[in-house]
């Protein structure tokens, strides 16, 4: 038996908003377009799968916020240093801020290389070096 995560589900307020963001950071990071329908899309890499859907109206008051219950951030890992830099600067380039700059790279600590950065609806995505 194994335990792999097998996909991630996440609603999300503006379908197009968070396609445009995300579309270009999975395809830099391996995955394909996996999956989409009028509510929806999903993104794969060997076999995991991240979907996104829109909220229904009723639940869109509900704010996300990742210091309450629930999930806090997804991290993402590359294979070094030059990989963190180049999304670093993809990301900076596009607007969208650095989480922690007066730390960044290390805001993890002095051994853990990585951006930290805010999608569309808040959700925070970590981007990692594996050495």
């Amino acid at each position: 038996m194994e335990g792999d995560i097998h996909h991630l589900e996440i609603y999300v307020d503006d379908l197009i908003k968070t396609r445009n963001f995300y579309e270009e950071l999975l395809k830099t990071l391996g995955y394909q377009l996996y999956q989409e329908w009028e509510n929806g899309f999903s993104f794969k890499l060997k076999g995991v799968y991240i979907v996104f859907v829109k909220v229904e109206e009723e639940y869109k008051e509900y704010d996300y916020h990742r210091k309450r219950i629930g999930l806090n951030h997804l991290a993402f890992g590359v294979k070094n240093k030059s990989e963190v830099d180049t999304i670093t600067n993809v990301l900076i380039n596009k607007g969208i801020s650095i989480l922690y700059k007066d730390k960044h790279p290390y805001a993890g600590g002095p051994e853990h290389y990585a951006v930290y950065f805010e999608d569309p609806n808040r959700i925070k995505l970590e981007i990692v070096s594996e050495e």
